[in-house]
């Protein structure tokens, strides 16, 4: 009935929310009935102390299971507040990576208190527990010690999630790799490289390890093209070219056209062309498809004048 009631509305946040509580309330309400009606038809039996912790442990676990899916159906509904289709997505892509990581952190605590709260049902571990408090000096320098990289790393997730270095489909290059951030989580970060591959890093290599972040602040960016041609070429024929081939390109956005020659050898000069897109993406499609193009034009209209080595002799 609360399906068909949800297919009925408009929005997708109630489909979600039945259909990832569905399972975990209807074992709620199992052992729920199952406590309540033990005590008349299983009191007598000689397992019933052992039914009772069993069901207080799964009742306790199946509570921690409908708390965890609650969160998520709380960021699930924020999440899909944020448009990430838009072209200026920097604001929803930074609410993004916040409610992600905080919605990790949520899960950690509530399955970190869920099964401390399982642990003390039983008398056998609650004495063990108290008798190791009573060591509480040896064991927090054994624990500090052990979990040392495991706080850092805990702690570099949530800096990144405040500080925000690196945000959910970030333009990122990182290992000598180009690519977007895929996932953000409280120990690691998948950035999914250009051709499809996964490059898994800990969250704290964005803390201690310099990386370049192409949409940082925008995703506006300069691509570069080079050239190298024979010093007969004239530089001003292939920048009117350029112009003539960006006019109505749907990859540049019409703020950077330019050719500038950079460097000079011995047999050759270096040209750059600079060229601007609104993402990494149409950049590049913009400088492969530029690149064949003014190539072509200098193959047909200036043949002789790509990098050669010259040969002077005199005949005796």
């Amino acid at each position: 009935m609360l399906r068909k009631k949800a297919l009925k509305t408009k929005t997708r946040v109630d489909d979600f929310a039945i259909d990832i509580l569905k399972i975990p309330i209807l074992w709620l309400l199992l052992w729920i009935l199952f406590k309540v009606f033990s005590h008349s038809f299983l009191s007598q039996t000689t397992i019933f102390d052992m039914l009772m912790k069993v069901n207080n442990v799964l009742l306790i676990l199946t509570i921690g299971w409908v708390l965890i899916k609650l969160v998520k159906t709380m960021f699930y509904y924020y999440l899909n507040r944020q448009d990430m289709t838009v072209a200026d997505n920097l604001n929803a892509r930074r609410n993004f990576t916040k409610m992600k990581i905080f919605e990790n952190i949520m899960v950690v605590i509530i399955s970190i208190i869920i099964i401390a709260f399982c642990l003390m049902t039983f008398d056998e571990v609650r004495s063990i527990g108290i008798s190791l408090l009573t060591s509480a000096g040896i064991a927090g320098v054994i624990v500090g010690f052990a979990a040392q990289k495991s706080l850092a790393t805990f702690l570099a997730g949530i800096q990144i999630a405040l500080t925000q270095p690196i945000r959910l489909d970030d333009v990122v290059i990182v290992e000598g790799e180009w690519g977007r951030i895929e996932e953000i989580t409280l120990t690691y970060v998948v950035v999914k490289i250009w051709d499809e591959r996964r490059l898994v890093l800990p969250v704290t290599y964005f803390i201690e390890h310099p990386f370049q972040n192409w949409t940082r602040n925008t995703s506006d960016i300069l691509g570069t093209i080079f050239l190298y041609v024979d010093y007969s070429l004239p530089v001003d024929a292939l920048r009117t070219k350029l112009l003539q081939l960006l006019e109505n390109h749907p990859q540049w956005d019409k703020r950077v056209a330019n050719i500038q020659v950079t460097d000079s050898k011995e047999r050759y000069k270096e040209l750059r062309v600079l060229v601007s897109s609104q993402d990494a993406s149409l950049n590049w499609d913009l400088r492969v498809d530029l690149r064949e193009k003014l190539i072509d034009y200098i193959n047909s209209e200036y043949p002789d004048c790509f990098v050669k080595t010259r040969l002077v002799g005199s005949l005796q």
